[in-house]
C-alpha cells in the first residue's frame, strides 16, 4: 500500500471515523487515498486552524484522539494556537502536515516548510509533546507508531508529524496494530504512596476526620473515573467539588455535590474548601492552575491533603503533604477496595459530616441566581444560560467559548455526566468552540450539541458555521451578542472613550449569516422568545445560530475568585 493508505488505515484501526482537513498542494496525494477508503470520513475546514480546533472536540467528546491534515508552511501555521489549547488542556491530537519530497528540500520548491527552510517540525516543537519528520519513506512506521505513543501516554498531548510526498507515495509492506491500552500507562498507581494515603483517610493522629471532601480535577474525567469517583462518594457521604475544566465529572444535581470551585465557581465550594479547611481534602488529578484554585485560596496543608495525580511534578510543585503518583480511576478503585483500614474512621463520623453538608448546603449555591429568569432587555446572559439548560437533553454536550459568557455558563450551567460540558479552560482561545463543536458532534452523532460562543468569537472563527451547513452537522450555535468584547470591555470602559470604543463591536447580524452559508438562522430579543427558539434548533435536522441579543453591562459572577485573587500574593 502507499504511505497515504498506511496512515489512513491506521488511523481507522485505532477507532477514527473522522479527519478534519484543508487540501493544498503538499498534500495531494491524500485525496485519491481518501477515495479509496469508506472508514474515515474526511471533513473539509474553512480554515487550518478550525480543522485543528474540529480535531480536539473530537478528542474531548470521544475519548479517544483527533486527527488533523493540512499543508506545511502556512498550513501549519494557522494550527499553531489550536496546538497551544490542546497542549495546555491534554487534548491528544494528531496534526500530519504534508511536505516536498526529501529530495528536492531547499531548492525553492512552492511552500517548502523542510529542516532546509522554515523547518515546521522546529515551529511546533514547544507546543506538542513530539515533532518530527519522515526523513525516509521505510521510517514511516516505526515513526507514525512513535507519535501515537508519545500523544496518548496520559496525560495526553497534541504530536505533529510533517509527512514529505516522497514518504507519501511511497510502497509500505506493514500495517498498524491497535495499540493496546495496557501500553498507555493507565491504571498507573504507586503503591507505598497509596497505602500511606490510608493513614490520612483513617485519621493518623487518632482524630478521624470528619470534614473530608474531594475536589475532582480533569484527571478523573481522563482515567474514566466518574463512576468510581461517585461509589467513593455515595459509600461515605463524602461532598464533591469539582475544577471548571472537570464540570460534570459528578453530577451538579447530585445531593453530594458542591459544584465548581475556582472561576466561576459556586459558593458551595468555595465555604468547603476554602473558607475553612477541611479535616481531609482529596485533590484528583487537578493541575493547580490559578482557575482552579482560585490562586492560594486552596490551602494543600501537609497532614491534611491527598494529592493524586499521574505528574510527579504537579504534586511537588503544589504540596508539601502526602502525593500519590496515579490514574485517579485506579488510585479511586484501589482505595474502595482498602475500605478496611479506614472504614471504621469514616463510619463514625458520617453523622457530622453530614451536618456539615447540610449547613453549607443552607446556604445560597449560586450568585444572583435571579438573574437566570431575568425579563430584562437586552437580555441577561444567565437568563440564556438558564433557557438554554431548561431546553437542552441531560446527555447533550455542551462546548463553552473564552469571554465573559464562559463564566455565565460555567456558574448558571447545571452538567450531569462527564464529557458533557467542554470547554479549552486554561488557555482560552476565543473562537475556539464554534469549530470543536462541529469535532464533538462528529464523535458523538446519537447526543445533541450546543455552543455558547460570543459575537468576538463569531468574528475569529465563525465561518467554520459553513463546514457544519456543508456536512449536515446539526449543531445549535447560540451567540451571547453584546457588540462588546465582553470581559475586555468589562474592564476597559471604565478607563475612559478610547478604551470602551476599542472594547466595542459592531451589531453584526448573526442569523442572517448563518442562512447565507446555508444555515438555519434565528434572531432573539426578548427573554421570552429564548425558549422557542431553542426547541426549534434542537429539533432541526441541520446547524443554526441564534443570535441573542445580550446586555454587556452584566457584570460575571465570578465574585469569589475575584476576592480570592486580590487577596493572592506569590510572596506569602
Amino acid at each position: 500500500m502507499l504511505g497515504t493508505d498506511f496512515i489512513l488505515d491506521a488511523l481507522a484501526a485505532e477507532g477514527l471515523d473522522h479527519l478534519f482537513m484543508v487540501p493544498g498542494g503538499l498534500v495531494d496525494p491524500f485525496l485519491p487515498a481518501l477515495g479509496r477508503q469508506s472508514a474515515i470520513r474526511p471533513i473539509v475546514a474553512a480554515q487550518e486552524g478550525g480543522a485543528a480546533y474540529m480535531a480536539d472536540g473530537y478528542a474531548r467528546a470521544s475519548g479517544n484522539f483527533g486527527a488533523v491534515l493540512t499543508i506545511g508552511g502556512p498550513g501549519l501555521g494557522n494550527t499553531v494556537t489550536a496546538l497551544q489549547a490542546a497542549r495546555s488542556d491534554a487534548s491528544p491530537v494528531l496534526l500530519l502536515s504534508g511536505e516536498v519530497a526529501t529530495a528536492v528540500e531547499g531548492l525553492g520548491m512552492f511552500q517548502d516548510a523542510s529542516a532546509q527552510t522554515l523547518d515546521d517540525v522546529e515551529v511546533v516543537r514547544p507546543l506538542v509533546r513530539y515533532s518530527s519528520t519522515i526523513d525516509s519513506p521505510r521510517n514511516l512506521h516505526h515513526l507514525f507508531l512513535r507519535a501515537l505513543l508519545e500523544m496518548r501516554a496520559p496525560p495526553g498531548a497534541p504530536v505533529h508529524l510533517s509527512v514529505p510526498q516522497d514518504a507519501q507515495l511511497a510502497s509500505v509492506a506493514v500495517r498498524h496494530a491497535r495499540i493496546p491500552a495496557s501500553a498507555l500507562g493507565h491504571g498507573t498507581i504507586a503503591l507505598p504512596a497509596a497505602q500511606a494515603s490510608l493513614a490520612l483517610v483513617a485519621g493518623a493522629d487518632g482524630a478521624p476526620p470528619a470534614k473530608v471532601a474531594v475536589l475532582a480535577g480533569t484527571g478523573v474525567a481522563a482515567g474514566g473515573g466518574a463512576d468510581a469517583l461517585r461509589r467513593f462518594a455515595e459509600a461515605w457521604d463524602i461532598p464533591v467539588a469539582t475544577t471548571l475544566r472537570a464540570k460534570g465529572v459528578f453530577p451538579e444535581d447530585h445531593p453530594l455535590s458542591l459544584g465548581v470551585f475556582g472561576y466561576a465557581g459556586t459558593h458551595h465550594a468555595r465555604i468547603a474548601l476554602a473558607d475553612a479547611p477541611p479535616d481531609l481534602l482529596l485533590v484528583l488529578g487537578s493541575g493547580f492552575g490559578v482557575r482552579d484554585t482560585m490562586h492560594a485560596a486552596l490551602k494543600v496543608t501537609p497532614r491534611r491533603t491527598v494529592v493524586v495525580d499521574l505528574s510527579p511534578v504537579t504534586i511537588g510543585r503544589n504540596t508539601e503533604g502526602l502525593g500519590v503518583v496515579a490514574d485517579c480511576r485506579a488510585y479511586l478503585e484501589w482505595l474502595a477496595d482498602a475500605s478496611a483500614h479506614y472504614s471504621a474512621a469514616l463510619e463514625s463520623t458520617r453523622a457530622a459530616r453530614a451536618q456539615w453538608l447540610a449547613a453549607i448546603r443552607a446556604q445560597p449555591r449560586l450568585q444572583d441566581p435571579a438573574h437566570m429568569g431575568s425579563d430584562a432587555q437586552p437580555i441577561h446572559p444567565a437568563r440564556i444560560v438558564a433557557d438554554l439548560r431548561a431546553a437542552f437533553p441531560r446527555d447533550g454536550i455542551l462546548l463553552v467559548d473564552s469571554g465573559a459568557h464562559r463564566a455565565f455558563a460555567g456558574h448558571y450551567w447545571t452538567a450531569f455526566e462527564p464529557g458533557t460540558y467542554i470547554s479549552a479552560t486554561n488557555l482560552g482561545p476565543m473562537g475556539w468552540a464554534i469549530p470543536a463543536a462541529i469535532g464533538a458532534a462528529c464523535a458523538r452523532p446519537q447526543r445533541k450539541v450546543a455552543v455558547i460562543t460570543g459575537d468576538g468569537c463569531m468574528h475569529m472563527h465563525g465561518l467554520e458555521v459553513a463546514t457544519a451547513a456543508r456536512y449536515g452537522v446539526p449543531v445549535v450555535f447560540v451567540v451571547v451578542n453584546n457588540a462588546a468584547l465582553g470581559n475586555v470591555w468589562l474592564r476597559a470602559h471604565t478607563e475612559g472613550p478610547v478604551p470602551d470604543a476599542l472594547t466595542c463591536l459592531p451589531d453584526l447580524d448573526w442569523a442572517g449569516f448563518a442562512r447565507s452559508v446555508g444555515a438555519a438562522g434565528e434572531t432573539v430579543r426578548e427573554p421570552a422568545a429564548l425558549a422557542g427558539a431553542f426547541a426549534r434548533a434542537l429539533a432541526a435536522p441541520r446547524p443554526t445560530v441564534i443570535d441573542v441579543k445580550a446586555d454587556k453591562r452584566c457584570a460575571t459572577p465570578v465574585g469569589d475568585w475575584v476576592a480570592a485573587s486580590a487577596a493572592w500574593s506569590y510572596h506569602e
